[in-house]
Order: structure tokens, then sequence, then C-alpha cells
């Protein structure tokens, strides 16, 4: 069977494109929006809450176009940059008075989880104002966390779904490329953690880090409908050491390669970055390596 196209780590066959022809032909007056989502029906891209994973459909849909297989119908209306939908978060204001006391006398600890909620703009203003990295909109599966102690927050936390290609991950895994095509989504990546610089509370973040390890994969389960067996995190090793992490025992792989997502040579372009991970059961090699 030829392969038309690779997307998304995907190969699209023959048979795919002539699938989505003839959804073309069996529905000539659809729209690019409502195409794709017939495009997901039709070749069960669905997540396993039973979402249908249009936008990713789209994104082929629009590669197939350029690559010269297939002609889209035109466009029918022009949406707003997608600037846009990513302005910069409002200021925060809260008080910073300073947390200087021992991690006994601060807990317990409440973990709020604050996508659409009431919260998540004080989340998003708070990562955008504090953390060296800024904010940046998630897309896929994530959720954010807001960390309070007696009603103040104290610490951000987001996760997300995880990069494709890790080497050092892949090979500490040992998955073959078919399971990590299958299982990604079981792992979950820690894209921010913010400790808020007027809270110096000694092993603060290491404690989250523990709680968190409990906290999410119950929420990741409920609210996506699958479990996660493993966590992950960069670390930029000019500015930090991961010590928090290392204190609550995650694993220390290696380093990226600097290339960055989807780059187009093999010379180093972004920060290297070490990569830590978290095991969530002592049989995750096991449950992630499966093709079946």
């Amino acid at each position: 069977m030829e392969v038309k196209l690779r997307y998304r780590g995907r190969l699209i066959t023959d048979a795919e494109v002539a699938a989505i022809r003839a959804l073309m032909a069996e529905h000539p007056e659809a729209s690019r929006k409502a195409l794709s989502r017939l495009v997901c029906m039709r070749l069960e891209w669905v997540q396993p809450n039973g979402a249908l994973r249009d936008m990713v459909a789209r994104g082929l849909l629009l590669a197939l176009e350029r690559a010269g297989i297939l002609e889209l119908p035109p466009v029918r209306r022009r949406r707003a940059s997608p600037a846009y939908f990513r302005r910069t978060p409002a200021p925060v204001s809260i008080d910073a008075t300073a947390i200087e006391e021992p991690l006994e006398a601060i807990r317990p600890l409440e973990f709020r989880l604050v996508r659409r909620t009431a919260d998540e703009p004080i989340f998003n203003g708070l990562i955008h104002q504090h953390h060296y990295l800024g904010y940046v909109q998630p897309v896929g599966e994530h959720l954010k966390y807001l960390i309070c102690a007696r009603g103040r927050p104290v610490a951000c936390l987001a996760w997300s779904s995880a990069p494709r290609h890790l080497g050092p991950r892949d090979r500490f895994i040992g998955w073959s490329a078919e399971a990590r095509r299958r299982n990604l989504h079981l792992i979950a990546y820690n894209t921010r953690f913010l400790i808020l610089p007027w809270v110096r509370v000694p092993h603060l973040a290491s404690h989250i880090l523990g709680r968190m390890a409990k906290v999410l994969p119950k929420d990741w389960e409920r609210i996506y409908a699958h479990p996660i067996y493993y966590l992950e995190t960069f670390v930029n090793p000019e500015r930090n050491r991961g010590t928090c992490y290392l204190a609550a025992n995650w694993i220390r792989l290696g380093r990226t390669t600097g290339r960055g997502k989807n780059a187009p040579t093999k010379e180093p372009r972004v920060p290297v970055k070490e990569i830590l991970g978290y095991p969530l059961t002592p049989r995750f090699r096991e449950i992630l390596g499966r093709i079946s």
C-alpha cells in the first residue's frame, strides 16, 4: 500500500486519501470544519474521552492540500489571527506578603484544578508574570493546578501531552516506535512549575511534586478517560539543577539534542535541557511497551 504522506508521526496511505476523497464527493457542500469532523468519524480519530480529533484532522487536510494531493473547498470565513487567541494574560494582583515558615506550618495544601474555572486567569497571569518562560496556551490534553496554603496561592503547575520524540526517555522506557505511537498519550509532561517568588518554604517544591504524583493520575483519568503511567519534564541546567525533582525521586535520564520540535536540520537551535522522568507504577515499561 503506497504511503502518500507522513503527518505527526503517522503514515497516511493511499487508501486513507481515497477515503477522504470519497467523503468530499459524498458531502460536496461541507465546509473545511465539517469535513475535518467527517474525516475523524470515517478514520476513527477519536480521543479516549470520545471527543473527535478534529484539529488533527484539519491539519492533515491542509498538509494534503499543500502537497498537491487533494484540493479542499474554499475558505468560507477567515478567522482572527492565532495571535488573537494567544493574548497576553492580564496582570494579577494578589497578596504578595512574604511566606517564610516551615512546611508543617502551612499544611495542609490545597490543590485546585483550575482549567476552565474562574481561577484560570489567576494561574495564567501568575505564570506570565513570574515564570521565566512566560505563559503559552497549551493544546491537546492539559491540566492546570493552583496550589494554595491558607487560601493564598503559593505555586502553579501545568501538565500537558508529552513530546513525541525524546531519545533518553524512549531508551529508558525501551518501547518500540509502534508502542510509542500507540501509548504516548499515557505520559504527562510538566510544562511549568512555579513557586511564587515571595514564598520561601524549605522542601515545599519537592513536597508538592510528591503530592502531585498522587493527585494528577486521578484527575487525568476522570477528565480524559484514560490513565497515565509516567511523568516527565525538562530542566534548563543553565538555570537550575532540578534539585526539587531529584528530592521527589524523579530520575535524571539525559539531555535533549537542542534541535527543538520538528527541527528542519540536525543543528542545535534551542537550549539543551535535562530530561527527568517519574514512573507512576513499577510496571510502566510493560504497560507502555504494549502494542495490542
